[in-house]
């Protein structure tokens, strides 16, 4: 009896370590989950929301389109009060030289929003908020000029809270993958990007601008 007991005091005394190893990295592989997380809620932000509730409970996209004050005539202040949007509604208008049309800008990512306009992930912030506006658009479409534009070019955005401008201060380049111009910034700045052509397919390159606020105008006028 005392034998078996001493066996076991000893095969304990072996296993334990290797129950602590376990323990220690599977605590480590859990602590190591949120950074990798956070690194990849950027990453791609043209893809990363998925369809949102409709009003009789099923899944599926509600779009709600507005009409976009381009002609606002009254006062403006340089800070005013921002109108959040909902998922999928139209909430702005890029204008530039570069563009042969107004593009129009959704909140939101999906398929559907993709074929309409320009999409503004809502891990960006909203225009005219401080930090990094990211949206982007098909190469073949909406964003077919965007490689035209040139460092010092003029990007105006209209929404129906107030009107920004922007000046072009960098072309960028990036993978697929490479997060580094879509996460949020301290910088208040706007980044547009899209994907390079590729004769071949689809490309994992993007191309695209990073842009500084020159002037903000909010309306002093409720626009509806």
């Amino acid at each position: 009896m005392k034998d078996n007991s001493n066996k076991n005091s000893l095969a304990l005394h072996i296993i334990t370590p290797f129950i602590v190893c376990f323990l220690c990295i599977g605590i480590f592989l859990v602590a190591m989950i949120k950074p990798s997380d956070k690194l990849k809620v950027y990453m791609n932000l043209a893809f990363m929301d998925d369809l949102k509730i409709t009003p009789d409970g099923t899944r599926g996209l509600v779009v709600k389109e507005n009409e976009i004050v381009n002609d606002y005539s009254g006062e403006t202040n340089e800070t005013g009060e921002i109108i959040r949007p909902q998922f999928a509604e139209l909430y702005a208008v890029i204008k530039s030289d570069a563009f042969e049309l107004d593009v129009p800008v959704y909140w939101g990512s999906d398929r559907e929003l993709f074929e309409r306009g320009a999409c503004q992930s809502s891990g960006s912030v909203i225009i005219g908020e401080e930090g990094n506006t990211v949206i982007s658009a098909h190469e073949d479409t909406f964003f077919s000029e965007l490689g035209t534009l040139e460092i010092g070019d003029i990007i105006t955005i209209n929404t129906n809270y107030g009107q920004f401008t922007y000046k072009v201060k960098e072309l960028i380049e990036f993978k697929k993958d490479d997060n580094k111009y879509v996460v949020p910034s301290e910088e208040t700045k706007l980044t547009l990007y899209t994907c390079k052509k590729n004769v071949l397919g689809s490309s994992d390159e993007r191309i695209g601008v990073i842009c500084e606020l020159t002037e903000k105008k909010f309306y002093t006028e409720e626009m509806q």
